[in-house]
């Protein structure tokens, strides 16, 4: 007679007991972030650390609808000229300083005031605060703004100690404080940023990481490299030519979301002496450039189809696309013929890039279509970092580099082309792009917005202080053991309800 099974009660156990989960999480990021201090930095990267770091009063969902965060509601008066915001009453940030409308009138004030703050456009429309009590804000508008919303859905959003501010002052990303689920605990430049779960944060109990490690990893082949070695368990950036490989890797999962951004070419118009050249003086030449390009082919080449060629600040098919300006065909006779108007002949230009393979490989191709219109095109590579800090300087005459995109059309071009915006490294100023801009800012009335930016756009494309090539999508690819990862047209990394499997 066949004898029961036993079952003893650490097999029994054994059946039951839950996965295990892993406790940390490694990152690996297509650059190194710039200074952690929202107010201070411009980096796509950047901004995926402080998804986990910086809570902002407003957030936005998978389909770009703007919901509360450290705001639970806001509305707007009958002016539009008052917005109230209600706060959290249970936040604490990392220091332990309370998270309360003094400290959001701080952080106004210091994006407004800091000598450094690249966030001054963003929150320009904003001439004052009134704390109500501690869970209510006012913040007064000079003028009706249709973008600040969602401009607080951003870093001009991200909330930093008031306590830590003060006493570190630009030296603040050094050691950031912020209010979000993860604190920051060190940082070793170009090698790894490390962040440990904040065991106050207010809905701590959806993250179940104890640490997360970002790990800047430039090179594409590299990154994919150490996350199928278990090295890093998420990357960020899979290149589009590796999406058929990750795709039969049953080892590896992947995310795809479509950019709201863009990437091209900012010409170095006023920013100092290195405008002084053809192109940086003269439209013409810059239309030449533009013409020699062939944005569909760099589609193909660079990146099998998987993005979309483009010529203006949001994609075709985005609903605020000028569809008077379509993507134009490439034409190596126009373009000498621009040159020849212009009294330029052969003219040579630096494009700068990051040593990102992938975006050397763009401007490369860039380099053998300008060379058939007879511009010669020289290649400098440089280290994404100090790529950015000299496009800021004026250190350059054309950079390769792109912008991971904004929910409002507005932080796609306001700050790139106004006289005074806060990221215009060209340095471009036409009062007539500022007025229909700013004007833009002004109404909710989505028609008439679309009419403003359709005349900017169309001035835009005319001058060319940056010429727009591609839109691309956001590819993430991650270790099989990674679950309940949701991605975002933002490009950003939300860890709530994220796990990993050990």
């Amino acid at each position: 007679m066949k004898k029961p099974a036993i079952f003893t009660l650490s097999a029994m156990l054994m059946l039951t007991a839950a996965p295990v989960i892993a406790a940390d999480l490694r990152i690996g990021l297509a650059e190194d972030p710039d200074v952690l201090d929202p107010d201070q930095s411009r980096t796509f990267v950047g901004r995926i650390v402080y998804a986990s770091l910086c809570d902002k009063l407003v957030d936005i969902t998978p389909e770009l609808e703007i919901i509360p965060m450290l705001a639970t509601e806001w509305s707007w008066s009958d002016d539009n000229l008052t917005l109230t915001m209600k706060l959290r009453d249970d936040v604490t940030f990392h220091d332990g300083t309370p998270f309360d409308a003094e400290a959001v009138a701080y952080n106004i004030n210091r994006s407004q005031t800091l000598e450094e703050s690249r966030r001054k456009s963003e929150v320009s429309s904003i001439t004052g605060t009134n704390v109500v009590d501690p869970t209510t804000i006012e913040i007064t508008v000079a003028k009706p703004d249709a973008t600040l919303i969602a401009q607080l859905a951003d870093r001009a959003g991200m909330m930093v100690s008031p306590t830590a501010a003060e006493a570190a002052g630009v030296d603040f990303g050094n050691a950031p404080v912020c209010a979000g689920p993860y604190s920051f605990t060190e940082r070793v430049q170009q090698d790894r940023i490390v962040l440990t779960k904040f065991a106050d944060y207010y809905n701590a109990d959806a993250y179940t990481f104890d640490t997360v490690t970002f790990l800047p990893i430039v090179d594409t082949t590299v990154r994919l490299a150490n996350l199928r070695a278990g090295d890093v368990d998420m990357i960020e950036r899979l290149a589009a030519t590796d999406v058929a490989s990750v795709a039969g890797d049953d080892a590896l999962t992947m995310e795809q979301a479509t950019s709201l951004g863009y990437q091209g070419l900012t010409v170095n118009v006023a920013n100092g002496d290195r405008s002084q050249n053809p192109f940086g003086q003269d439209k013409l030449v810059r239309q030449a450039l533009s013409l020699s390009i062939d944005r569909e082919v760099i589609n193909q080449v660079v990146f099998e189809g998987a993005f979309a060629a483009g010529n203006q600040p949001w994609p075709p098919t985005s609903p605020w696309y000028n569809a008077d300006l379509p993507i134009p065909a490439r034409d190596v006779e126009a373009a000498k013929a621009k040159l020849a108007e212009a009294g330029v002949e052969n003219p040579t230009v630096e494009i700068q890039v990051s040593t990102d393979r992938i975006d050397q490989q763009v401007t490369q191709v860039i380099q053998a279509m300008a060379a058939e219109a007879g511009i010669t095109v020289n290649v400098v590579a440089k280290e994404f970092a100090t790529q950015l800090s000299q496009q800021t300087a004026g250190d350059y005459e054309i950079s390769q580099v792109g912008w991971s995109g904004r929910v409002d059309p507005d932080g796609n071009i306001h700050q790139f082309v106004t006289c005074e915006g806060g990221i215009n490294d060209a340095k471009y100023c036409n009062p007539q792009v500022d007025e229909l801009l700013n004007e833009a800012r002004a109404t909710n009335d989505t028609a008439a917005r679309k009419a403003l930016y359709d005349q900017a756009t169309a001035i835009l494309n005319d001058e060319m202080p940056l010429i727009y090539v591609f839109h691309q999508n956001w590819i993430w690819a991650m270790d099989a053991g990674v679950t309940g990862f949701v991605p975002y047209p933002d490009g950003m990394i939300r860890l709530a309800g994220v796990t990993k499997a050990e």
